[in-house]
Order: structure tokens, then sequence, then C-alpha cells
């Protein structure tokens, strides 16, 4: 009988891949990640540092922006070149703004979101978010109706619930706290997918940003608003899942911690 490979899928908001690229490379080479999902490159497609991620054994597909934007989404992959199957949501709201990346890898779709921030609350860059995530709402159903194991991991911007975050009372007035914000994020799960974090830690806080003051990061006054959504074949393969926090501890690093969920293949 062949052995049972175990799979481990991250996902890191590295808020600037050139300006953390040592960041980056460091966590790659220590953690060793299999498929990682990348948001708020903040770089274009030709900016993006191709030869630093090959030289570590990974391959990558990536979708830049224009100079001096936020966004930006790559997937990397150490087991097999992903196969791209999709740069956008069906029905984007904003096809300007790169925000979603999808592959095939090892049998698995992997789609890979940098959602909107929707901040200032309310306005139209909240109204913006609740479209989004209506266009990924809709797409996430397509993929379960597709019976393919799949996995949808990124940066959502929403704090789900008061458990996921330090002081609810503090982010009231947030877009990524906001009722609306909420609620769609409690739709999406009940479509049919396994919130893979706190399905394996119910009772845990478990947070993966920390704002850069008030020593944040040392008092774990954070917030969870990295997810791993796992369609109802690959959550049958679920076998662990967690926030690896050394990185964010590092110099000149991201205000974010890698989310990671391993899968049984």
């Amino acid at each position: 009988m062949a052995k049972k490979k175990k799979l481990r899928i991250a996902s890191y908001n590295i808020n600037g891949i050139n300006s953390r690229l040592q960041v980056l490379t460091r966590w790659l080479d220590e953690f060793q990640p299999d498929i990682v999902g990348l948001q708020e490159l903040k770089c274009t497609d030709e900016a993006f540092p191709i030869d630093a991620i090959e030289a570590l054994g990974y391959s990558a597909i990536w979708h830049g922006q224009p100079p001096r934007s936020w966004n930006g989404v790559a997937l990397l992959s150490r087991v097999g070149e992903p196969v791209e199957t999709r740069r956008s949501l069906p029905n984007d709201p904003n096809l300007e703004q790169s925000r979603y990346i999808e592959a095939a890898i090892c049998g698995i779709i992997v789609g890979n979101m940098y959602a909107p921030n929707g901040n200032p609350w309310p306005g139209p860059k909240f109204d913006y978010k609740l479209a989004w995530l209506d266009a990924l709402k809709a797409y996430a159903q397509e993929l379960l109706d597709s019976g393919l194991p799949a996995i949808l991991i990124g940066d959502y911007n929403v704090i789900p619930t008061d458990q996921d975050v330090y002081k609810p009372e503090r982010w009231k007035t947030d877009a990524l706290f906001a009722p609306a914000a909420k609620d769609k994020y409690r739709e999406l799960v009940a479509q049919g997918w396994t919130d893979a974090l706190r399905d394996l830690h119910p009772d845990e806080r478990i947070y993966t940003f920390w704002h850069y003051w008030r020593q944040s990061f040392e008092r774990d006054a954070g917030i969870r608003i990295d997810h791993a959504l796992l369609s109802p074949p690959l959550a049958k393969k679920l076998k662990a899942a967690g926030v690896d926090r050394t990185p964010r501890g590092w110099d000149k690093t991201s205000d974010h911690g890698p989310m990671w969920v391993e899968v049984e293949l």
C-alpha cells in the first residue's frame, strides 16, 4: 500500500513581497510549506521576485498590480507546477484590483484571495467589500457543486466572531468587524465549507494579525482575519491547522502571521 502523504498548505499576507523578501525566503526555508498563497504583494507582474522563489524550489503564478497598489496575489508550489484555473472571481465588481488567483495543484483546487478591507465604514469602499464577498459566495457555491476537493485561503479581511478578536469593543466601528461583513462570512461557511482553524480549535483564541503599534504582538492583542475554508471532500482529509507566529517576531516583518493546514493525500 502506498504511504499517505501530508500536504501543508499555507496562507501569508506578506505586506509587500519585495520589501519583505528576506522574511519570506527565511520563512519558506524554515517552515517548508508545500503550497503557499501570498497576498498584498504590492508589486507589478514584472517586479515579482521569481528568481528568489525558484531558488528555494518553488514554482509560482502571480497576479500583480501597477505601482502604489496594495493588492496582488500569488500561489507558490514545491509539489508540482501550479496549473492556473482562474485569476479573478466571476462577476468581480472591480477587475482592476488583483484580489484572486486559483490553480490546480496535486489534484486540489487552491483559491487564494485578498478580500477588500472596506474601511471607512459605511461608504463606497464598504459597499465594494460586500459586493466582492457576494461574488466570492456565488463562485464558492460553484466549487462546491463541482464536487472537487477545494480550499479557499487568504486574507478575508473579516473577523468572524468575538472569539476572533482581542477586545471586540475596540473594533465595533471597523469594517472588518461590521455585522454585514460577518454575515457574509457566516453565509459562505454555511454553504458547506469547513473553517479549518475553528473546526480543529473550537475554543481557542487564535490570531493571524497584530498591529505594529502599542506592542500588539507582544501583548497578543490580535485578530483572526486569515482563513482556510475546505470543501467537504478535502475537509475529510484535514489533519492539522494552526498559525506560525514565529515570523511575526522578526525584524521588518509583515503584520500578519502565516496560517496553515495539513491535509492527507
